[in-house]
């Protein structure tokens, strides 16, 4: 066996729950109608799913992807495309008609309706759609349901279910009926009722889009607040590909039944697999899903402390720059310094650089969005400085590369020509596309702040 590359766990180091995924489909199909498998032969054989439509309708064709433990997995795409029909699959309420579906490691295709229950009791929970509640039982009966089912005892699963109807903002809620309940609230028990259950894994069917939008938003953020917290295995099936950026960690794009690219939120954004997929992130706010490590670059008006202010200046003289970052030999952050102030320390003979420091006017850590980054880089002579977790300069993100990035441009810098704009494409119009995507004032200002750089 080979060993692993530097930085890469030996496999043998893992525990075992994380070699396992945490759900495995492996060519998986499902077709409604009188001659599903025959109609699954000729899919397999290269036949469309047009041509197979009188043995059947394929929901879904071929899905092959894998789970980890701990994510969450966004299945996206438009109604129609097959995707609540694979969700559930996954936990056989659809029976698949050929592949292999394995939930953490035990096969879930061929089981009888007696393990089917028994998976979905203590291994997989459902927010339905359609919130699936029952009308006669109280808000905290619905939300105790599943741990009614896993023979809890009563107080105990009341105690968890007013637990969880607090966290979804429903106190005061318990005793009412479902009915009573407008259509959001009424998804807020459904997704109570799931993380009460207490199982490995989720599975969330257009689990929020009842909701208004800012308490969608609101809900969003929870569930990416309480992942952290209870670190479970999410497939949340969505339409909305803003919702799919935000909270997945990797997405699978549907279309016609077909699996058509799986990545992570970077990947589909900035490398589409197909026309499909570049038309379906073409409206997507970049500001919200890319982050600094997404555009960074590598830092250069870079000093370490010890070099003290002559070197400082002749690098700021050759990178043409009036200031410059200072840091430790292990590349921690000190803070800045100006060329006025370093030219007046070797006027008067000093040599500690760190007696000229400054604070660093805009620092980031790398997972943080760059729509946040906006009045950093405005009032900022250098570039917005990405640290890591230690605090070393990892990397910085110009003005430039910032407005490129939102611009969907390349953010590496080469040399090109200069191109004129057009009559059909006015300046105006360009500053319009790129205001879209700042917060009021932001381009103007950076408009500005270039202008009196350039003074």
């Amino acid at each position: 066996m080979s060993s692993p590359t530097i930085g890469e766990a030996a496999p043998a180091q893992l525990p075992d729950e994380m070699l396992t995924p945490a759900v495995s489909v492996q060519g998986a199909y499902k077709v409604f109608g009188k001659r599903p498998r025959e109609a699954v032969a000729k899919l397999q054989a290269g036949a469309t799913r047009d041509e197979v439509r009188s043995l059947g309708t394929a929901a879904v064709i071929d899905a092959s992807f894998d789970v980890r433990p701990g994510e969450i997995f966004v299945v996206m795409g438009l109604s129609g495309s097959g995707k609540s029909t694979l969700i559930r699959m996954l936990n056989g309420l659809n029976p698949t008609t050929a592949g292999s579906i394995k939930v953490l490691g035990e096969e879930v295709v061929g089981r009888d309706a007696k393990e089917l229950r028994d998976l979905r009791r203590t291994r997989m929970s459902m927010v339905f759609q359609h919130f699936a509640l029952l009308p006669h039982r109280t808000v905290i009966d619905n939300v105790a349901y599943g741990l009614e089912l896993q023979g809890v005892n009563a107080d105990e699963r009341r105690s968890r279910a007013q637990h969880w109807l607090e966290r979804v903002g429903l106190a005061g809620w318990q005793t009412s009926l479902p009915g009573e309940l407008s259509g959001g609230m009424q998804q807020r028990v459904g997704i109570a009722r799931a993380l009460a259950a207490d199982t490995d894994i989720l599975l969330m069917d257009e689990a929020v889009s009842a909701l208004d939008p800012l308490i969608r938003r609101e809900m969003q953020e929870q569930l990416v607040e309480l992942q952290q917290e209870l670190n479970k295995t999410i497939v949340f099936i969505t339409h909305d590909l803003n919702e799919a950026m935000f909270l997945g960690d990797r997405i699978a794009v549907m279309r016609d039944g077909r699996i058509v690219q799986i990545g992570t939120p970077n990947e589909i954004l900035t490398d589409p697999a197909n026309d499909y997929v570049a038309q379906f992130v073409q409206d997507v706010d970049r500001a919200r899903v890319l982050t600094a490590a997404d555009v960074m670059e590598p830092p250069h008006a870079v000093v370490f402390a010890s070099a003290g202010p002559r070197s400082a200046l002749k690098m700021m003289r050759d990178l043409q720059t009036s200031a410059c970052f200072v840091t430790t030999a292990g590349r921690k952050l000190l803070g800045v310094v100006r060329d006025k102030d370093v030219l007046r320390q070797v006027r008067e003979g000093g040599t500690d650089l760190t007696a000229r420091l400054r604070p660093a006017p805009g620092v980031v850590k790398k997972d943080q969005h760059i729509a946040e980054l906006f009045e950093l880089a405005i009032e900022s002579h250098l570039p917005v400085a990405v640290t890591d977790d230690q605090d070393r300069l990892i990397g910085v993100v110009p003005r430039v590369t910032l407005l490129a990035a939102l611009a969907d441009l390349p953010t590496t810098t080469t040399e090109i020509p200069i191109i004129e704009p057009t009559p059909d494409v006015p300046a105006a119009t360009i500053t319009e596309t790129l205001a879209e995507h700042a917060a009021p004032g932001d381009i103007e200002r950076l408009a500005a702040t270039n202008e009196e750089d350039r003074s």
